[in-house]
C-alpha cells in the first residue's frame, strides 16, 4: 500500500548517501520532510518524481549539509517521490504511472499515486507555501532552463533566478508545478543531464537563493530578463513504428527501422530550425510518421511535419526541446516538444 510518510527531521544516513539506488534503505515510502527555518512560511521542493533524475536529490543533500550547524533561513519542506523506481534507476516502473503526471488536475484515473499527490498538496496547502520548486533532468543535450505554467510576474521572476530561458507550458496535465501554482509561485527547473556536478551546484545555489528571499517579485520598475518559449506540440512516435539513430549521416543503407534520426539529433535542442529542416528519414512504404499533439491532445501533425519522399521535414520554423536519444524515455514519454518564442 502506497502511503505518504511525513517527518519533522532529517533521517539518519540521508546526508551521507552516495547512491540514489540505496535511498529505499532510508526512506521506505514517498516521504515529505518538514524542516523549520528562521522564516516560517516554507519553501517546497520536490525531487525524484522521475527516479532516474538524481540532480535534485544531490542538490538538497548538498544544501542540507551547508546548514548542518546553523538554522535554515526559511522553513523547508522536501518531497522525495518515486522511491521504488529509484532502486532500479528508472523514470518509473512499468507497473507505475509517471509520478509527474498524477498531481491534482491530472487526467489520469484515480489510483494510489493520485491520492498520494493529493495528500502532499493538502499537507503543503495547510502550511501556506512561499514557493515551489520541482527539480528535474533531461536525457538529451539541453541548456538549463525553467518551466512555468502561468505567465505572471512572480512566476517569471522565480524562474529567472535559475535561468534566462523560460518555457511556458499548459500540457501535460498533472505535473507538480501546475498543482502547486494554485497556492504559490511554482517552477520546474531542468538541470541538464543527471549525475553532473554543474547541475547539482546550480540547483543547490538556486534553492538556497530562494530560501533567502523575503518576497518573490522583481525590483520596482524592472521586468525579469528572460526569453520565453511556449510549447505548441508534444511529439510522439506511434507504437507501431520502429525507430533508431544512425551511426553517422542519417541513412537507411544499413537500417531497417521505419524512422531513422541523426545520431546526434539532440544537438538542435533550443535551436531555431527553419521550415523544411529534415527531422528524420522514413523507410519507403512503411507509412511511418511522427504525431504532434497540441494542448488539447489533438493530433496536429499536419501543421508541423511533412513527408517528402524519404524526408520527414518541419513544415514551419520551430525550436525543439528535450530531444533525447533514450529509446525507453521516448516510449514512456515523448521524442521532444516543439516551441515558439512569445513576448509578454
Amino acid at each position: 500500500m502506497l502511503k505518504l510518510q511525513e517527518l519533522e527531521s532529517i533521517p539518519e544516513g540521508l546526508l551521507e548517501l552516495k547512491k540514489v539506488s540505496d535511498l529505499h534503505k532510508i526512506l521506505e515510502q514517498p516521504t515529505l520532510i518538514h524542516l523549520k527555518g528562521e522564516k516560517q512560511q516554507p519553501l517546497f521542493v520536490s525531487v525524484l518524481l522521475h527516479a532516474n533524475e538524481d540532480t535534485g536529490f544531490f542538490a538538497v543533500q548538498s544544501l542540507l549539509k551547508r546548514y548542518q550547524n546553523k538554522p535554515l533561513p526559511r522553513s523547508l519542506s522536501l518531497f522525495f517521490g518515486n522511491i521504488e523506481a529509484s532502486k532500479e534507476g528508472l523514470r518509473h516502473l512499468n507497473s507505475q504511472p509517471d509520478y509527474n503526471r498524477v498531481w491534482p488536475g491530472t487526467d489520469h484515473p484515480e489510483c494510489e499515486e493520485t491520492r498520494l499527490m493529493q495528500d502532499v498538496v493538502n499537507s503543503m496547502a495547510k502550511r501556506n507555501p512561499f514557493a515551489s520548486i520541482d527539480i528535474h533532468n533531461n536525457t538529451g543535450k539541453n541548456p538549463h532552463y525553467g518551466c512555468v505554467n502561468r505567465l505572471e510576474p512572480d512566476f517569471l521572476y522565480l524562474s529567472s533566478l535559475f535561468s534566462r530561458i523560460v518555457v511556458f507550458f499548459e500540457t501535460p496535465k498533472g505535473v507538480q508545478a501546475m498543482a502547486m501554482s494554485e497556492y504559490c509561485p511554482a517552477v520546474t527547473v531542468e538541470c541538464g543531464k543527471p549525475h553532473l556536478s554543474h547541475g547539482i551546484e546550480h540547483a543547490t545555489d538556486f534553492v538556497e537563493t530562494v530560501l533567502h528571499l523575503d518576497e518573490i517579485k522583481p525590483h520596482a520598475g524592472h521586468q525579469p530578463d528572460v526569453e520565453i518559449y511556449h510549447t505548441v506540440a508534444r511529439v510522439t512516435i506511434p507504437e507501431s513504428n520502429s525507430f533508431s539513430f544512425s551511426n553517422g549521416e542519417t541513412t537507411h543503407a544499413d537500417d531497417h527501422s521505419d524512422i531513422v534520426f541523426a545520431h546526434d539529433i539532440d544537438r538542435v535542442n533550443f535551436t531555431k530550425l527553419p521550415a523544411n529542416t529534415v527531422f528524420g528519414k522514413i523507410r519507403p512504404q512503411s507509412n511511418a510518421r511522427l504525431i504532434a499533439w497540441d494542448d488539447h491532445e489533438r493530433d496536429v501533425s499536419d501543421d508541423y511535419f511533412s513527408i517528402e519522399g524519404e524526408n520527414l521535414t518541419l513544415s514551419k520554423s520551430l525550436m525543439p526541446a528535450m530531444l533525447t536519444l533514450d529509446k525507453k524515455i521516448i516510449r514512456q514519454d515523448c521524442l521532444c516538444y516543439l516551441m515558439e518564442n512569445i513576448n509578454v
